[in-house]
């Protein structure tokens, strides 16, 4: 049985054997952006559990907290739709992502709650897609996988991205970011090293709003789990030149 295979049938059994009694905590002022967080039960809390930050489009920027469960993975755990044995973390932004800032939360919370440093995960949707590329282009040798969503990518960050496994998802039908943009991270990526864990999936007909519904269902979650990184003891916010 392979690593991966393992990692994903571990998952399910925890949310099947311990339902999420989560606690939801704002936290401010102890980072440069302030983000909304789910603690898991206590049970999993107690075991190194995961973290998986979501980055919110621009719409949800500003100063306040709250709305950064209007959609994304707060909001599809709201409707019930989401379990996740994992802490569960979504920063807040003005505008703008900027990957330092998104990784001493990060970091924060492995010395906090003993996280595991080795399943960080990280996805967003519209401009937290192009955040969740800049992170893990920044940051490639920290990140498990990474689900980028309606959005896009810089360049300058295809080859440290190689070394991530990545999940690109784009509604054909998006007139705020066109597929192109995804399609362009994911070329570049490719042509840095046709063997990279990339995927792109093209959803017929979807728009930059439909494509939100992603966050509702297992699979990118289970994806995400599938991987696991390989990190340094000591986990030291560096950036990979």
């Amino acid at each position: 049985m392979s690593y991966k295979l393992l990692l994903s049938i571990l998952f399910f059994l925890l949310l099947n054997l311990h339902p999420v009694k989560a606690e939801r905590v704002a936290v401010r002022d102890q980072t440069q952006y302030p983000f909304m967080m789910q603690l898991p039960s206590a049970e999993v809390l107690a075991n190194k559990p995961p973290i998986v930050v979501f980055l919110h489009g621009r719409s949800l920027s500003g100063n306040d907290l709250n709305r950064v469960q209007r959609y994304g993975v707060l909001y599809s755990i709201d409707r019930g739709k989401t379990d996740l044995p994992a802490i569960v973390v979504a920063p807040q932004s003005t505008g703008g992502w900027n990957p330092d800032k998104v990784m001493e939360i990060v970091d924060y919370i492995i010395e906090k709650y003993q996280a595991d440093a080795s399943r960080v995960y990280i996805c967003g949707m519209s401009m937290g897609a192009y955040g969740t590329m800049e992170v893990a282009g920044k940051y490639p040798d920290r990140i498990a996988a990474a689900v980028a969503i309606c959005g896009g990518g810089s360049l300058k960050y295809a080859c440290n991205l190689t070394k991530v496994p990545l999940w690109v998802q784009h509604g054909t039908n998006d007139r705020a970011v066109p597929a192109s943009e995804s399609k362009k991270i994911v070329n570049a990526i490719r042509s840095c090293n046709e063997g990279a864990d990339v995927k792109l999936t093209l959803i017929t007909g979807g728009t930059h709003g439909s494509v939100e519904r992603l966050f509702h269902q297992q699979e990118i979650y289970k994806w995400m789990f599938g991987y696991k990184k390989e990190v340094n003891s000591e986990m030291t916010a560096r950036a990979t030149p």
